[in-house]
């Protein structure tokens, strides 16, 4: 650990630290879980998971797309303890894909969607942070999902800020997102000073200030504690203990536990993939995380966070993005967040529960403007409807549904146009007109080098384009890979060519070359025509 990096990771470690609490505590509220689950697994995603992982940015804990799945889940096994030995299961299953190289998976999200998904998500976060900067917190921190728990929608939460706007809320964020924006633009570039205290660090200083200031007065300006963070506060040791929960192992043959194992090991890999994909984009230096070790980190998470009685963890993007737009340079500002966060919680969590959830509204409305930039979009449109069209389709449907349900179609809509892309250059038309008299049409067909069922459509239009009378020239030199279809509509246009008195030439590779493949082990296709 290298003091130059320590400079940067020590302040980004106490903002995500900050970010992290109410995100844990919300989501552990939105499972059905006890709320210290949370912090358990906020504390070994950070700890463990970051001194296993080789991800230099990402920061693992519990993660709000899964739960929906652990409330389910909780119901379903009709007890938590039992619910614990499922994720202790689903820990072991991501060691085994691990070791089985399935990281490699994470390497096919195209960057249109990984990038849509970084701007949906910070599109998401302003939004869902609305409310909570005018006071109105019946939305927990942390869920990012378009249809709430709360039986509202995204929009129709902020629609409902105004039947009960804080003024004190309104006063607090505003001050906060004061702080945050001369920190950054003003501070920051004239004095070092500023850039090791980071500005969030500030404004949490600053809410609890408030708050302490406040209440001490007995002020109508103080906030309740429905509007501030809920840290469960114990006494001593033995009552941080008891907090802990062990899985029920007598629950081992319940086909019930597998199956949530299984469903929890699937859903919380592929969130990881997708968080270190996006992380990944985000770092200054671009670095490649190895995702099969992160597979076996998260796996590693897992069977210590259900041993210990918290829920399922993954790499998890909000917190990542936090900590590299805080300046974390390595993995030890994960590490250092999982440090302050077990402190924080075991030695001063009353001092926790004074944050107001509007400075942390602010402190999120930074993060979510530094993920959706429209310079970014600007870029996009730049690069052209290949990758625009990707992009915002998962925008949109990261917005109206959730974090998965917007990747798929994202990913569906990638594949849509990989295919399109894929029928239209299948192969190269050019047709010579002759003018002299007597002379006929020349058709020249050369097919690209790799040429499957999926080109099948664009070779047949372009055959069935050829005038009678002409003389047809298909160019396989260049191909390497040749599906049957291929040759069989080749085939069948050669046995119907002679109706229409269409002169039919293939052109095949030269010998030297058919040699050359033949030593290599792969001869080309067209020799089967």
């Amino acid at each position: 650990m290298r003091l130059s990096s320590l400079r940067h990771d020590l302040p980004a470690s106490i903002v995500v630290v900050f970010v992290a609490v109410p995100l844990c505590l919300g989501i552990a509220l939105a499972s059905g879980a006890p709320l210290f689950s949370g912090l358990i697994a906020g504390i070994v995603g950070g700890i463990v998971v970051g001194i296993l992982s080789g991800s230099p940015l990402g920061v693992s804990g519990p993660a709000a797309g899964l739960a929906v799945i652990v409330l389910g889940a909780i119901e379903q096994l009709q007890a938590f303890e039992t619910f614990l030995l499922a994720v202790v299961i689903a820990g072991v299953l991501q060691l085994i894909a691990g070791m089985a190289r399935a990281g490699t998976l994470g390497y096919f999200f195209p960057s249109s969607v990984i990038k849509g998904m970084l701007s949906g998500i910070g599109i998401i976060i302003i939004l869902k942070q609305i409310p909570h900067a005018f006071g109105y917190d019946h939305d927990y921190e942390g869920e990012l999902q378009f249809n709430q728990p709360d039986g509202e929608t995204t929009f129709g939460g902020i629609a409902h800020i105004m039947d009960s706007v804080s003024a004190n809320a309104v006063l607090v964020t505003v001050v906060s997102m004061a702080i945050l924006i001369s920190w950054e633009k003003v501070l920051a570039p004239r004095s070092k000073f500023f850039q090791i205290v980071q500005g969030p660090l500030v404004a949490v200083l600053f809410g609890i200030g408030y708050q302490m200031l406040t209440s001490g007065a007995e002020s109508d300006w103080a906030f309740s504690q429905d509007h501030l963070v809920s840290v469960p506060v114990v006494a001593s040791f033995a009552e941080f203990k008891d907090l802990l929960t062990s899985p029920d192992w007598g629950q081992i043959g319940n086909q019930d536990v597998w199956i949530v194992a299984i469903t929890l090991a699937i859903v919380a890999s592929l969130e990881t993939l997708l968080s270190v994909a996006a992380t990944d984009k985000l770092d200054p230096q671009k670095r490649v995380t190895p995702t099969n070790r992160e597979l076996l980190a998260q796996g590693t998470g897992n069977v210590v966070s259900g041993m210990l009685g918290g829920l399922p963890v993954t790499q998890v993007i909000v917190r990542s993005s936090a900590n590299v737009h805080s300046g974390g340079h390595t993995k030890v500002s994960a590490i250092l967040h999982g440090i302050w966060l077990l402190l924080l919680v075991g030695l001063v969590p009353a001092y926790l529960n004074l944050i107001p959830l509007s400075v942390l509204a602010a402190v999120l409305f930074t993060v979510g403007w530094k993920l959706a930039k429209p310079s970014l979009f600007k870029q996009m449109w730049s690069l052209g409807q290949a990758q625009f069209l990707p992009f915002i389709v998962t925008i949109v449907g990261m917005v109206f549904t959730d974090l998965l349900t917007g990747i798929g179609i994202g990913m569906a809509f990638a594949i849509l146009v990989i295919l399109r892309r894929n029928y239209m250059n299948a192969h190269f038309l050019h047709i010579e007109e002759k003018d002299e008299p007597g002379h006929r049409h020349r058709v020249h067909i050369r097919l690209s080098e790799e040429v499957s069922f999926l080109n099948k459509g664009a070779i047949i239009r372009a055959l069935d384009e050829v005038p009678d009378e002409s003389v047809v020239t298909i160019d396989t030199s260049g191909c390497v890979v040749m599906d049957h279809d291929i040759q069989e509509v080749i085939a069948d246009f050669r046995s119907h060519a002679l109706a229409g008195n269409i002169e039919v030439r293939i052109v095949d590779e030269p010998e030297q070359n058919v040699s050359q493949r033949r030593s290599a082990g792969t001869v080309n296709p067209a020799s089967a025509l």
